[in-house]
């Protein structure tokens, strides 16, 4: 049974929302705010957070996310009534894998958290290691080397490279490489995905990697031939 871990400073939101997905089968805690969550996962880790980012005092969820993404690469989905579109760009680039903006419909968190769970579980059905070129990448253990020097990757830089590593000579298209990283329901700009290629080329040429991602024109990236 997945066990999801959810912050709101609202009482009223976190029952809701538990009540949903206890009926779908998961095993949910709550919280009111970001410090009772922390020393939560000292103990247990979660297979999910769901945050919202506007809480009263103390650490807030952005600066949440931040700290989650050093210590654990679990997936991470906000619930905000931030919904202006820098608000969403802001969150996914500090490493969450979805953003909803409130009101919601619970069956819409729901059907976020289905997509991510399947979007996890099939990346853990590639090899576990992948080596090509001065390049080895492990999908269990996230991280990856260039001439086995560890290469220092965001959430969503490692999930570019294991997409394309994962599929040599494969061309992905933008949308493609949008949905596997950013979620089905992501709709903010497609060209964060040419920012995360920009972002991952940099450091692969400063890391003094051979392999490198190829532009397809029109269309998309691949690594390979």
């Amino acid at each position: 049974m997945k066990t999801v871990f959810i912050l709101d400073d609202e009482r009223a939101i976190l029952d809701l929302i538990s009540k949903y997905l206890t009926k779908e089968g998961y095993s949910v805690e709550t919280f009111l705010n970001a410090e009772d969550l922390l020393k939560r996962i000292e103990i247990k880790m979660p297979d999910m957070f769901v945050l919202d980012i506007m809480l009263p005092g103390g650490m807030d969820g952005l600066e949440l996310c931040r700290h989650l993404r050093t210590v654990t690469t679990t997936p991470i989905i906000f619930v905000s009534a931030k919904g202006e579109e820098l608000d969403r760009i802001l969150g996914l680039e500090l490493g969450a894998d979805g953003y909803l903006t409130k009101p919601f419909s619970p069956r819409e968190l729901v059907a976020y958290i289905k997509t991510i769970f399947r979007r996890v579980d099939f990346s853990n059905e590639a090899p576990s290691l992948i080596e090509y070129g001065d390049l080895k990448l492990s999908v269990e253990e996230r991280w990856a080397s260039v001439n086995s020097k560890d290469l220092e990757l965001t959430a969503k830089e490692f999930d570019l490279l294991s997409n394309l590593l994962g599929n040599i000579n494969k061309a992905f298209s933008r949308q493609e490489l949008l949905d596997r990283i950013w979620g089905y329901d992501y709709v903010g700009d497609i060209r964060v995905v040419d920012d995360l290629v920009k972002r991952l080329r940099r450091k692969l040429r400063e890391a003094g990697a051979a392999v490198g991602i190829s532009t397809v024109w029109g269309y998309g990236y691949k690594i390979g031939e």
